[in-house]
């Protein structure tokens, strides 16, 4: 049977388009989970971060059995695995149970994310016809970030939210159903399990985890604490060993070699940076709307709808920007952006009005995301063998998301330990809250500036019409 690749897609897309939507939509139903779930205030991140830790840790291994297993079947597999899980956090009673299914929903996003994108590169030739569905892919992607706050406000204010998890059941249905008759069967390598790197994807990711554990623990049982040095040296440990290994085996889940090219160097140290900042403002502005402001979980969401379309407006015109001004201009100006939103939404109060206060450092930022984060990922490739540039986009990929989750909880501990202060010293809760979000936001700002200096160490990259391409398809 023949069947047309727009249909493909389509059911592509809007798989991606709900793992994508996964991760704005809960940011607004924080609070809700806090108060139902008794969640305490440095715990609550991990609702976002466990899912980005495993998403990041294991989607190079996604990528891998999809070209060893076939694409399709990791596909419907991940995408199994990623509705399952989202039912059993919406029936989640306690936060272990929610974390825990988060973590494996992440897995579920890493095996499906990376089958489709494969998938899609195979479905459609390299040229126009690959570049336009590209487009659709980010497009729609772009699109899952900013309505799912909206959405999330929406089910979070008429029903409950457990609704946030719940709605991906019923469209994960949906998709599988349809994905024999739209998407074709690509089959896999036939390689041994062998080549599967299970085991640097397990150091990896549990090397992350211990870190960002111990970050967490930090606030409430202090710096100096054997827990948190435990964790701490342990993570590293971890990590050694993940590179020790990476090293050494002939079929790595991160080809080391990739990291020889400066430009795949910086601008992955730069998307994680990016992706630090980005996870954090969103996070303490979700908070902040809601347990400052006294915000409902859909005016919240209403309020971050400018940032998402500044955003997609700065995607329309980077890849423009990139062909005339070279990959660092471009990149430069997106971080010092980000910087200036992040300035702006320092100086916001507790009544202070969102037209005057959080709407200009919102746009501001969410140009700035954007802008910093096109041309790095064109940069990332641009330069890598063609027969590499998939895994090129993987660790670039993995950086941001681990980045972000790892940002994530450097952000909450120090957001925390400065509000904790600030009532000790005598500040209303509403006021220790916004002095906490002020300490957030300044330290996301001390990673996007590191950004701009790693921005200054990357080459200045002008691509040409047919880098341009390979970028496109492998971002």
């Amino acid at each position: 049977m023949r069947r047309s690749p727009w249909a493909t897609l389509a059911v592509l897309a809007f798989a991606q388009f709900i793992v994508v939507l996964d991760v704005t939509i809960v940011n607004v139903a924080l609070p809700d989970i806090q108060t139902d779930l008794r969640f305490s205030s440095e715990n609550l991140q991990w609702v976002i971060s466990a899912y980005t830790l495993l998403f990041g840790g294991f989607l190079l291994l996604g990528g891998r059995a999809a070209d060893l297993l076939g694409s399709r079947r990791v596909f419907v597999a991940g995408l199994a695995l990623f509705g399952v899980t989202s039912l059993l956090a919406g029936f989640a009673g306690s936060p272990g149970v929610l974390i825990a299914a988060r973590a494996v929903q992440g897995l579920g996003g890493a095996m499906l994310s990376p089958a489709a994108l494969s998938i899609l590169t195979v479905t459609f030739p390299h040229g126009r016809e690959r570049n336009i569905a590209m487009g659709v892919w980010g497009g729609l992607a772009g699109l899952g970030g900013t309505l799912g706050v909206v959405a999330g406000g929406l089910l979070v204010d008429s029903l409950d939210w457990r609704w946030v998890f719940f709605v991906n059941v019923p469209i994960v249905a949906l998709i599988v159903l349809l994905t024999p008759t739209f998407v074709r069967h690509i089959p896999g390598a036939g390689a041994g399990a062998r080549d599967f790197d299970a085991l640097g994807a397990t150091l990896g990711t549990t090397g992350l985890l211990a870190v960002v554990y111990g970050v967490v623990r930090a606030e409430p049982a202090g710096w100096g604490s054997l827990e948190v040095a435990g964790f701490l040296l342990g993570g590293a440990v971890l990590l050694t060993a993940f590179v020790v290994v990476e090293s050494r085996s002939h079929a790595p889940l991160v080809p080391l070699r990739l990291f020889r090219s400066r430009a795949l160097s910086t601008a992955s140290v730069a998307l994680g940076l990016n992706g630090a900042a980005f996870l954090s403002m969103f996070f303490l502005t979700s908070i902040y709307l809601q347990q400052v402001r006294g915000d409902s979980a859909l005016e919240a969401g209403v309020h971050f709808l400018p940032m998402g379309a500044a955003a997609i407006a700065a995607a329309v015109g980077a890849t423009q920007l990139v062909q005339r001004f070279g990959t660092r201009p471009v990149q430069l100006g997106g971080a010092i952006l980000n910087v200036a939103g992040l300035a702006l939404l320092m100086g916001v109060s507790a009544h202070g009005s969102y037209t005057s206060e959080l709407l200009p450092g919102l746009v501001l930022f969410g140009i700035g995301i954007i802008g910093l984060g096109v041309p790095a990922q064109i940069a990332a490739v641009v330069d890598v063998e063609n027969h590499e540039a998939g895994a090129a986009s993987g660790v670039v990929t993995a950086f941001y998301q681990v980045g972000g989750a790892l940002g994530l909880a450097v952000v909450t501990t120090l957001s925390l330990s400065h509000t904790t202060a600030a009532l000790a010293d005598g500040a209303s809760q509403e006021q220790a809250l916004v002095d906490g979000f002020h300490r957030g936001l300044l330290v996301a700002g001390v990673f996007t500036v590191i950004a701009i200096v790693v921005t200054f160490a990357s080459p200045r990259i002008s691509p040409n019409a047919e880098q341009l391409a390979k970028a496109t398809a492998a971002a």
